[in-house]
């Protein structure tokens, strides 16, 4: 049967990551011992869904499981003989123990119990019109449990890790709890996958979150053989009383030990990191070193002498950050199954990856707001204390002092970042989430409709600030009293302080605009100076001095008077004329007859002047 694309493709990855761990040395310049990690589970499911079982055509699956073997047993140069003469060889842990030797040796048992369960299953579906092919499917199951337990025995070396015995014996459990599932010895059926299902469990809680799919969806999968296997026992006890896992001596034998090495395995190749409740694992390695950099970030900001420094110093963890992120993207870029819009899927939920990428967008955001902030803090220096600003313009080589207007578009900004806050994939339906964003939203507006007031009060437009001190308290207060406070951004003391300035500022600004209404007032009573662009025919009874009347274009009159609109004779078209037919008036209108006499006209005029004519013929 001719090789597909894609098995040619699995057999030169193989090819290159066996060699890329020959090249790996350590520092002593001697190859280290190599501890082989075969994740069972998930390599089955794997192949199973791209070669026949999506669809469950278990006899391409089938097929495929023996090319497979030819393949790796070509590799491995672990040949059955040649062309005439066939020698049976299995994998022995003599294969292990060798320095150069491969993990894709354990692949071959397993490959063969997977090829002879293919085969049963196949004949399952046929023993439904032919009874005879059951006694076949037995006695191919009892084949794949031989090969199971070959794969079994060979993880229990020394060159496996904790996580492959485990897979190894929950796969040697569920494949002979199948075989006793078809013979009805149900009892037994119950233990060994029972024993299967604990196994899974355990791996499932010792495994990173985005590798716990599988081994959940494995034991869904085993719950509803161990209830009908519970309920031909028909005793009183459930599953759980029927297997004793921890208690019956060489079943299970050291799980607890196993799970906990598996554990620390996990956490040593990856490292993991915490948030909003949830751990998730941290692959890329410029992730965790990014991780691990910002650990002692508030301490250094902390240490920074002044504004200008610290500012430079979180700008450089942010494209530190950035990098961190472009890692994360290329990473799901090149695995197509993390390429889903978690949205599509209906739930809603992140997988680890697109968390992690979640987690780092929001750190990113958080950063920058930082940044922003101390750009605020650094402008109200120089708005608050002109002593200060001076100082700190020799600081930075010069420059104008803050204006108001200028920490209102800094606020502007931040309120910008908070948005793309909220709008982060995948936490918008985290209710506690969006209401933290709310307040730190509604804190910053009310410190911007504050700096906006200021702005007014400059511009002596004291009503329009009195009303934005008003939304800025309220915004203020809103903000204040809100149960859900970020653990990142507190600023209620800043706004309690903020509501206390508010308050004097608010009645300030309505002092003067009721002063300016009594000053306008008494300009017209005493008379005082005002410029008006009126001229002094519209103002004749109204005395004011206006120094522009003994200049050389004094504001005297207009002479020439506006246009005013004015009514017209209006215009009228008969549109009906063009379709009226009016009466004939020939009869009415004389007829010249002409007579015997009468003049020719300028034709005859010629012709008698030149002799021409009827008469001159004759």
């Amino acid at each position: 049967m001719v090789e597909s694309k894609a098995e040619k493709a699995d057999v030169g990855r193989e090819d290159a990551d066996s060699r890329k761990d020959d090249m790996e040395v350590d520092e002593t310049g001697e190859a280290p011992v190599k501890v082989f990690t075969v994740e069972i589970l998930r390599v089955i499911k794997d192949m199973q869904l791209q070669h026949g079982l999506r669809h469950g055509d278990y006899q391409r699956y089938r097929g495929y499981c023996s090319r497979r073997v030819k393949r790796l047993r070509k590799t491995l140069n672990l040949p059955q003989g040649d062309r005439r003469h066939y020698k049976k060889r299995n994998v022995s842990a003599a294969h292990l123990e060798k320095p150069d030797s491969d993990e894709r040796f354990l692949h071959i048992p397993l490959m063969l119990a997977e090829r002879t369960w293919s085969y049963a299953m196949q004949l399952r579906q046929e023993s439904n019109t032919e009874p005879r092919k059951r006694f076949h499917l037995i006695e191919k199951l009892r084949k794949s449990c031989s090969y199971a337990l070959q794969l079994q025995d060979l993880c229990t070396s020394d060159r496996c890790d904790a996580r492959t015995k485990l897979e190894a014996e929950a796969y040697s459990a569920w494949i002979h709890g199948s075989l006793h599932f078809e013979l009805a010895l149900w009892k037994s059926a119950a233990e060994n996958l029972k024993k299967a299902q604990v196994i899974y469990e355990n791996l499932a809680q010792a495994m990173p979150e985005e590798e716990q799919t599988v081994y959940r969806a494995k034991v869904e999968e085993l719950k509803p053989s161990l209830r009908y296997c519970a309920y031909n026992v028909g005793e009183n006890a459930s599953v759980n009383d029927l297997l004793e896992m921890r208690g019956q001596a060489g079943l299970l034998g050291d799980l607890s030990h196993l799970v906990a090495q598996t554990k620390a395995e996990s956490m040593e190749a990856f490292q993991m990191t915490e948030w909003r409740g949830r751990s998730v694992t941290v692959r890329p390695e410029k992730v965790r070193l990014f991780l691990l950099s910002i650990q002692e970030l508030s301490k250094s900001i902390e240490k920074a002498k002044d504004f200008p420094a610290k500012i430079e110093l979180l700008e450089n963890v942010l494209l530190d950050c950035k990098d961190a992120i472009a890692a994360i993207k290329e990473e799901i870029k090149q695995d197509p199954k993390l390429r889903q819009n978690p949205a599509e899927g209906g739930t809603g939920a992140l997988i680890g990856i697109q968390y992690l990428l979640a987690y780092m967008s929001y750190t990113r955001l958080k950063l920058t707001l930082e940044r922003n902030l101390l750009l605020v803090g650094q402008a109200k220096l120089t708005l608050d204390d002109p002593n200060v600003a001076e100082k700190s313009q020799l600081a930075a080589g010069g420059g104008k002092k803050t204006k108001p207007q200028d920490l209102s578009r800094l606020y502007e900004i931040i309120l910008q970042n908070v948005t793309e806050m909220q709008q982060l994939t995948g936490m918008e339906s985290d209710a506690s989430y969006q209401s933290e964003m709310e307040t730190i939203s509604l804190s910053f507006r009310a410190f911007r409709c504050y700096y906006i007031a200021i702005t007014l009060v400059a511009m002596k437009r004291w009503r329009e600030a009195v009303a934005m001190y008003e939304r800025s308290k309220k915004y203020a207060n809103e903000a204040a009293s809100a149960k859900v406070a970020s653990s990142d951004f507190d600023l209620r003391p800043e706004l309690k302080q903020l509501v206390a300035t508010i308050e004097g500022c608010k009645f300030s600004a309505h002092a003067y605009s009721v002063l300016e209404d009594d000053n306008a007032d008494d300009t017209v009573l005493f008379g005082k100076s005002q410029k008006s662009s009126k001229p002094l025919y519209e103002r004749l009874s109204h005395y004011k001095e206006d120094a522009s009347l003994n200049s050389r274009n004094p504001n005297v009159f207009k002479l020439i008077p506006e246009m005013e609109p004015i009514p017209a004779k209006p215009l009228f078209f008969d549109l009906a004329l063009n379709f009226v037919e009016f009466p004939s008036l020939e009869d009415k209108i004389e007829q010249k007859v002409a007579g015997k006499g009468a003049t020719a006209g300028m034709s005859g005029f010629v012709k008698g002047l030149f002799g021409w004519g009827g008469g001159a013929g004759k």
